[in-house]
């Protein structure tokens, strides 16, 4: 599955006429030089397209709106090498609508000490034109990233590639439909949430399907195809028997590969990129899908489990942000299931029944079937393994009902003190920063849910730009986090945000 356009971003100068012909020749030529060293520095996601200098309030304008109009830009990065009077950007800031970066920077990392003079200070004087700039886009309250330091060091051109995939992200946002087969668990409040809303504020369009219209694109698929699929899980993953019949096996097996090819082409066909099934209406279906879930989420779509579109959502969303991320280490729906509080070695395994993206596993992955308690159907087939170790994020995206919240809780995910050899679910362990007990409580007190969007590829820096990008509240649980100063940043969030 595409996971993201070919985005590209523009390099947009700002000077003005003032300092004559050979300066703005300069500005034009330091400014393609830029370009051309970060593109090929390698550490940029996406290309950066140098622009001629905008100098002239027509100018400014006309070129912020035909960044609207490229389909292929993801956002606009702004610098002034001289002074530019911040007025002659009013227009092309009110009417500019994508992600936007400052960066704050200037051609030369040191003073030319023996040979400064008066020429050379004009310029070169971006301690003084983005100072200009910055102010107008602050009074004129427009969100944006701001980026401080050498363009040429690998930490700011890093910090550079770092917003790009957030920008990505808000540029997708709007791109992403969310597809319900069937409800919500009947009785469960935090997977509810205001389905207009979220199309307002994030652009998700969330639509439900009576079970049975997808459980006929189920059916209609051959037995030829299912069989092929079979074979490429035979020769992808261990198969454990356990004492089951091989050839039983197998046909619980074929059901998962069914689904798994009647839910893609069902998804396709209708343009949606998420999903969400309900254990409790599986209408014709044999099997809660499970080995299905899992394997389409690894091509890319977002998945949330009991009706859960705010996470399938999330999950895609966050997919598409890690897309192309060299060394990525996944991304998943996970679920806080239960506790161990032994000192020293506290943490929560994260499982669910089935669905746990195998993009997220560290070492074989292999399929199971035993029984499900939940959904009254067959024994369902799926994949399980454990996860990798390492830091991530673990987010939830809840409806409190006049507005939305994110929290992003920063986690150390690490193995479980034992094997579990009787649990069939793929499974993570972490610990929440700074620790269990202060992760937890902030948590709840947040709101925060039971099913998170995970990812170990994304930061809460990312998270926390997309959000104010979407004009919700964030909320960050990390290693600073202290109960006291954090319920104070809720109550300062309650008024900010109502």
């Amino acid at each position: 599955m595409l996971l993201a356009k070919k985005y590209k971003f523009w390099f947009c100068t700002g000077s003005q006429d003032l300092y004559g012909e050979e300066c703005l020749n300069e500005v034009a030529r330091h400014s393609q030089i830029m370009v051309d060293e970060m593109n090929k520095s390698g550490l940029l996601p996406y290309e950066i397209v140098w622009k001629p200098t905008l100098i002239t309030n027509e100018l400014i304008r006309k070129t912020f709106n035909e960044a609207n109009a490229d389909e292929e830009c993801a956002g606009v990065i702004t610098w002034m090498h001289t002074f530019s009077p911040a007025k002659s950007w009013i227009l092309g800031l009110q009417e500019y609508r994508k992600p936007l970066m400052h960066l704050h920077t200037q051609f030369n990392q040191e003073i030319p000490y023996d040979s400064i003079d008066m020429d050379f200070m004009n310029e070169n004087q971006s301690a003084h034109g983005d100072r200009e700039y910055g102010h107008i886009v602050s009074r004129m309250r427009i969100e944006r990233k701001v980026v401080v330091g050498h363009w040429a060091d690998e930490v700011v051109v890093g910090k550079i590639a770092s917003w790009m995939r957030t920008a990505v992200g808000i540029m997708e946002s709007s791109h992403i439909r969310v597809m319900r087969v069937a409800d919500n668990m009947r009785n469960v409040a935090v997977t509810e949430g205001d389905k207009v809303e979220a199309q307002i504020k994030f652009g998700w369009e969330v639509d439900a399907y009576p079970v049975n219209e997808i459980a006929e694109a189920v059916s209609a698929v051959s037995a030829s195809d299912t069989n092929a699929l079979v074979d490429e899980y035979y020769d992808k993953y261990n198969i454990l028997l356990e004492g089951r019949d091989a050839a039983e096996f197998k046909k619980h097996v074929a059901v998962q590969a069914q689904i798994e090819l009647g839910f893609e082409r069902f998804l396709q066909e209708k343009n949606y990129q998420a999903i969400v099934t309900h254990f409790g209406d599986l209408g014709s279906l044999k099997q809660l899908p499970g080995l299905a879930i899992q394997r389409l989420m690894e091509k890319g779509y977002g998945f949330g489990a009991e009706g859960d579109w705010k996470v399938a959502a999330m999950v895609r969303l966050m997919k598409v942000m890690t897309a192309g991320m060299k060394d990525a280490k996944g991304t998943s729906m996970l679920e806080d299931y239960t506790y161990n509080l032994v000192p020293e070695k506290e943490g929560i395994l994260e499982a669910h029944m089935l669905e746990i993206c195998p993009t997220i596993a560290d070492g074989p992955i292999s399929i199971k079937c035993q029984p499900l308690s939940m959904g009254d159907r067959e024994d369902p087939a799926r994949l399980v393994f454990t996860a990798k170790e390492g830091k991530g994020i673990a987010t939830s995206l809840i409806d409190l009902g006049n507005r939305f919240r994110l929290i992003i809780n920063d986690v150390n995910c690490k193995k479980a003190e034992q094997p579990m050899p009787k649990l069939p679910t793929a499974t993570a362990f972490w610990t929440p920063e700074p620790n269990l007990y202060t992760g937890a409580e902030a948590w709840i007190l947040a709101g925060g849910a039971h099913h998170t969007a995970f990812s170990y590829d994304l930061t809460a820096e990312q998270m926390g730009d997309w959000a104010a990008a979407m004009g919700i509240e964030a909320v960050y649980i990390d290693k600073d986090t202290k109960i006291r100063d954090f319920k104070k940043d809720l109550m300062l969030g309650e008024i900010f945000y109502r």
